[in-house]
């Protein structure tokens, strides 16, 4: 297959985004991304932030595109003024907690859409032309409520059509772990069973990955890798990207380290009843440069071999409760996090935990952050074991409290990345320690996020106030 130049990066903005994209700069290939700040931060006249930063770290310019994919003609210029040779997809929403809440919504914006746009891409797009329909979902200049939740399917049916009308094939997704739901055996290999999912927001996942495969069965052109991979935490090692939530918080690693700087009073952990060691659930970290990693190994693994579609673990492949990883930052960062107890959510497993070796062997990836196509360590943590840790590495105590389980929350999930270790060569590289060491840097240096410096607006991040964390990518 011919040699790739340009990567376009759908999401790029974001968390995994913006690292994935330093990474892709570092590795030669030219970078084209779009974002709608849905999920990050907007700078002035529509600039990115992060990107800005990513420039600084690197050296090297990252064309950008402020744009949502429902919008066809924004997008369709976009692929029309370049010539795109693959596609990263990050580009979505993520909340399990809102999706337990608002199912309709979620099933209505995501499923219902991608029909109609699946439809339109069969009965639209013939001999590579692309002829324009109605869609579903009304577009309008600036996005309402329902346009920026119309989250991932909606996006993927849309971007497909727009991809196959210009003749780009070639795609690696961002999948996740949710699709394995409450697993039966740990570690998680890729050949586990998928669908059984406990909360909405997975339910869309699994679906998607339904249709790629569809769509490559019924289009030999299609070459598409998947990667589900686990919990990302972390930042750059600089210290100048990392985590910024724009919403109410919901994964772990930030929430954390806003108690520890005392911008909250203390973690609110949710479940001491898991069927784990210390009853909080455990779930496989990976830090977001290894996460980073994987993606370019996946995409040399496009751009060499045919794969038709092919999906990986990306983790650890190591399990770490809650409360170790609370353990854990506080000794890394020599801080302290009180938390308080809550109850389970709604959709959330025991355990998470990946096992990874199938992308160390076929995509030559290794996690430089400690050992894991699943994209995970292979290692399950488990909430208080990342609290822990967390207070380790930063020597900070982080003040956290107990409640209920929610509904949805499995005990334990963690990855066997035997696929990604065999196929694509791909193993993590980071340790947990480094994981909470360099998120506290980007913390401790941007206290404020990317608003820590002008220019960049306050799209809403709470830094006060209550939040929960739901621990699943």
């Amino acid at each position: 297959m011919a040699k790739f130049q340009t990567i376009f990066v759908t999401g790029g903005a974001g968390y995994i985004g913006s690292h994935c994209v330093v990474e892709l700069l570092e590795a030669g290939y030219e970078v084209i991304a779009c974002d709608n700040f849905a999920n990050s931060v907007n700078g002035e006249k529509g600039t990115a932030p992060s990107l800005e930063r990513v420039e600084e770290i690197t050296g090297k310019k990252v064309t950008f595109y402020q744009c949502d994919l429902l919008d066809y003609e924004r997008l369709n210029k976009i692929f029309s003024q370049n010539k795109i040779d693959c596609v990263i997809h990050f580009a979505a929403m993520k909340a399990v907690g809102e999706s337990m809440e608002v199912p309709l919504l979620y099933y209505k914006n995501n499923v219902v859409g991608t029909i109609n746009l699946l439809e339109a891409t069969v009965h639209y797009s013939r001999g590579n032309r692309c002829f324009q329909t109605q869609f579903a979902v009304n577009v309008t200049s600036k996005p309402n409520y329902l346009n920026t939740k119309c989250i991932h399917i909606c996006y993927h049916g849309f971007f497909f059509l727009v991809m196959k009308a210009h003749e780009c094939y070639q795609l690696v997704f961002s999948s996740s772990c949710c699709v394995y739901g409450n697993p039966e055996r740990l570690p998680i290999t890729e050949d586990s069973p998928i669908g059984n999912v406990t909360n909405v927001y997975g339910r869309t996942k699994y679906l998607i990955e339904e249709m790629l495969m569809d769509l490559s069965r019924s289009d030999e052109r299609w070459n598409i890798c998947s990667l589900r991979y686990f919990n990302p935490v972390g930042a750059h090692p600089s210290g100048r990207i990392g985590e910024d939530p724009t919403k109410p918080y919901s994964n772990l690693m930030p929430y954390i380290a806003q108690v520890a700087l005392g911008n909250k009073p203390s973690l609110t952990i949710f479940g001491d009843d898991y069927n784990t060691p210390d009853g909080t659930g455990v779930r496989d970290y990976i830090h977001v440069m290894d996460l980073a990693s994987g993606h370019v190994a996946a995409l040399a693994k496009v751009e060499k071999d045919k794969l038709r579609y092919r999906v990986y673990n990306l983790g650890l492949g190591k399990g770490l409760s809650v409360l170790e990883l609370i353990d854990l930052f506080e000794k890394t960062t020599n801080t302290k996090v009180p938390f308080v107890w809550a109850g389970r959510r709604v959709g959330d497993v025991d355990t998470l935990v990946c096992d990874a070796q199938l992308a160390v062997r076929e995509l030559n990836w290794h996690a430089k952050y400690d050992a894991t196509f699943n994209l995970g360590s292979g290692v399950g943590v488990s909430v208080i074991q990342l609290v822990q840790t967390f207070g380790k590495v930063t020597g900070m105590t982080v003040a956290y409290e107990l409640k209920p389980r929610r509904e949805g929350d499995i005990s334990a999930m963690y990855s066997n990345g035997e696929r990604a270790k065999t196929e694509l060569g791909w193993t993590p590289r980071f340790t947990l320690e480094q994981m909470c060491e360099d998120f506290w840097r980007w913390q401790t240096m941007n206290p404020l996020g990317y608003r820590s410096e002008s220019g960049a607006k306050d799209s809403g991040a709470v830094t006060n106030g209550s939040a929960v964390t739901n621990g699943n990518h």
